[in-house]
């Protein structure tokens, strides 16, 4: 059964039991007027125009609008008739954006779809007007690159000033602690979840083998070896160095909040109990504004710069002739300032 314990898996802290997560497909991501205005309330000191942050002040967002029914495919062997100035979307196009847009309707991932598609053409169509030659650069297409170019040419941010960045330290203090870290040892006794019976037998020899540990607790490579369902048994229950984001979050958790020593209950988590024995701990600590100023301007340029880029979207499409679809509101958008 694997674990998810982050038993030692070759000294790194992780035994490789867990459950495994697969990346999910890039997809472009979305900025609401909500998230928008998000942003506006929590950088009111770089997104005006007076602070010098933002150059672009095109129009106010307006609210993003549902689709109509009778301009999105009304089957599944029907699409869209789209234009943009003109410019017909294709419907092998739309077929083959769809799957970026996972959604539980089928009309709502079309809207999508069609609404990328359609701010792509938008962006196109603007490069071609300004005439913008550019060359790709690693790892990105010639469409990519105009596209970058574009953004950067008419889309200017600039960096968030000290003031701002030290006044964004000092309201998030919290944000900037250094992760606590443990070393630590486990017995797994294992049942599943579904299984009532199992995980009250376990819980009743995790209390046994507790007493005999709290008797002696220089027992517990021995018995983890002869009861653990942990790879990690065969390092007497070692962990190795754990921090978070590497167990499961309820084992994790608990096993975060124990002081240094013999846990005294054992600890439930969905693969069953563990026996743990916290060999040390390192609390986290304030970081200093200086180690982390870089990662800040990185942030609030990124924050700014996502809704310069939203509103200049809008400001195409406002501009544009779009039959087919109706976009009143915040359009997609790249989500990194370097690339499409």
């Amino acid at each position: 059964m694997a674990c998810g314990c982050g038993g030692t898996n070759g000294g790194s802290g992780g035994c490789g039991g867990g459950d495994k997560s697969t990346a999910a497909p890039v997809v472009e991501a979305v900025l609401s007027q909500e998230q928008a205005k998000e942003l506006a309330h929590e950088l009111p000191s770089i997104t005006t125009a007076a602070s010098g942050v933002v150059e672009f002040t095109p129009p106010a967002l307006a609210a993003i609008g549902e689709p109509e029914p009778l301009l999105i495919a009304s089957s599944e062997q029907d699409w869209p008739r789209i234009r943009v100035n003109g410019v017909a979307i294709e419907p092998n196009a739309m077929a083959q954006e769809l799957q970026y847009h996972p959604a539980d309707e089928q009309s709502e991932a079309m809207f999508l779809a069609v609404q990328a598609l359609v701010i792509r053409e938008l962006l196109e169509q603007r490069c071609q007007a300004l005439g913008l030659q550019v060359e790709a650069g690693a790892g990105e297409s010639q469409e990519e690159a105009a596209i970058r170019s574009l953004i950067e040419l008419e889309v200017p941010v600039a960096e968030a000033d000290e003031a701002a960045c030290e006044h964004f330290y000092a309201s998030n203090l919290q944000r900037f602690v250094s992760a606590p870290l443990l070393a630590a040892r486990h017995i797994l006794l294992a049942c599943t979840p579904e299984d009532a019976e199992a995980r009250s037998v376990a819980r009743e020899q995790g209390q046994a083998l507790l007493l005999e540990l709290q008797q002696n607790p220089a027992r517990f490579s021995e018995l983890a070896l002869a009861h653990s369902a942990c790879p990690s048994k065969e390092q007497g229950g070692a962990l190795g160095q754990l921090s978070k984001g590497q167990t499961v979050p309820e084992f994790e958790r608990q096993l975060f909040r124990q002081p240094q020593g013999l846990v005294s209950q054992p600890l439930e988590s969905r693969y069953g109990f563990h026996l743990v024995y916290v060999d040390q701990r390192l609390d986290g600590v304030q970081l200093p504004y200086t180690a982390v100023a870089s990662s800040i301007r990185s942030e609030l340029y990124q924050r700014v710069w996502q809704k310069a880029v939203a509103q200049y979207l809008q400001s195409l499409v406002e501009a544009a002739d779009i039959e087919g679809i109706h976009l009143a509101g915040a359009a997609l958008m790249p989500s990194d300032p370097q690339v499409q």
